[in-house]
């Protein structure tokens, strides 16, 4: 293990992705015994994510979520990646987060998204339209003064007035200026992208204001790592999530994560393919010396303190395996 490697934090995002042949609840469960799994291997976070309507992911109550886990664990952190703030009130938020606090002192983080709904139907659903994330940076101001007990209004956020919970702001475009404006550490990916990446990291650092949430910038990278014995087991991993986002933007549903030898024996049409090769494409895999060359290129371009790892595949088997694997590489 090199020193760069050694000096990271790898922590782990689950987003309780449904497999066909197998009932939504099961990846519930799943997410809450991979928790207890990567807290043994020696993962600094666990994050689970909120997503509504969409039917290749079981979570849709990530604070919910975060106590089922917390409750199964007991030394790893434990958070979201992330609520939507703009589907939610802020105090309602400061409320869940204050409870999760109270009941798991020291444990608990709260990443932020600005995302709304995933379809027109959802956003209806939910009361929200795209609009609403425009305001993402007033939302994020009220949520951490329900903590601080400063709301105009003369309400107190019960239990989460005074207690601190470290936020973190997830970067999707201009996220990573309210994140440097608002002096809050920020979470970026995806790995594929890397030029896109490093100009939101240096401009989030340029931007950057401390606060008394955080003194100085810390960034999280955030993508899929898959390893295993080989490079085709490791690319095999990335199979099912990679016809999963091909599906979705070509038939506008986001399924359940099919096997990969389905996927493997599928005939796909050009955009298809297009959209198929381009998500197996620039993610980290493959065995253990070459995941950790790759990781060492990264974390030296992007400066990063940590690494949020976020794969999903149909195979839980293999998904424990690559965390044991890449826990082996950072533990050295």
């Amino acid at each position: 293990m090199t020193s760069v490697i050694a000096a990271t934090r790898f922590s782990v995002l689950d987003r309780s992705r449904t497999r066909e042949g197998h009932p939504p609840g099961e990846a519930l469960r799943d997410t809450v015994a991979l928790a207890r799994e990567v807290e043994a291997l020696g993962y600094h976070r666990f994050w689970v994510s909120e997503h509504h309507g969409v039917p290749g992911v079981a979570g849709s109550a990530p604070t919910v979520l975060a106590a089922a886990v917390a409750a199964a664990t007991s030394t790893i952190r434990v958070g979201t990646g992330g609520v939507m703030l703009p589907n939610h009130r802020p105090l309602v938020v400061a409320e869940q987060f204050g409870v999760l606090e109270s009941l798991f002192p020291g444990r608990i983080d709260m990443g932020l998204g600005r995302s709304v709904g995933f379809t027109t139907g959802v956003r209806k659903a939910l009361g929200r339209d795209k609009e609403d994330a425009e305001d993402f940076a007033g939302q994020l101001q009220e949520l951490l003064g329900w903590f601080r007990g400063t709301s105009p209004t003369g309400v107190r956020a019960r239990p989460a007035d005074g207690l601190t919970v470290p936020p973190f702001v997830l970067a999707m475009g201009e996220g990573a200026t309210i994140a440097a404006e608002a002096g809050l550490p920020m979470v970026i990916g995806d790995l594929r992208g890397r030029e896109k990446m490093l100009r939101g990291i240096e401009h989030y650092r340029d931007r950057f204001r401390p606060s008394p949430w955080a003194p100085e910038p810390y960034v999280v990278i955030s993508g899929n790592v898959a390893v295993a014995g080989t490079p085709d087991e490791a690319r095999r991993l990335l199979v099912p999530e990679a016809w999963s986002m091909a599906y979705s933007r070509t038939h506008g549903t986001f399924p359940p994560l099919p096997p990969a030898e389905r996927v493997q024996a599928l005939t796909m049409t050009d955009r298809e393919r297009g959209f198929y090769e381009s998500g197996l494409t620039g993610q980290l895999a493959g065995t253990e010396e070459q995941v950790a060359h790759e990781l060492e290129t990264v974390l030296k371009e992007t400066g990063a303190q940590e690494v949020l790892v976020t794969t999903s595949t149909y195979d839980r088997d293999a998904l424990l395996d690559s965390y044991r694997r890449l826990a082996s590489i950072v533990s050295g």
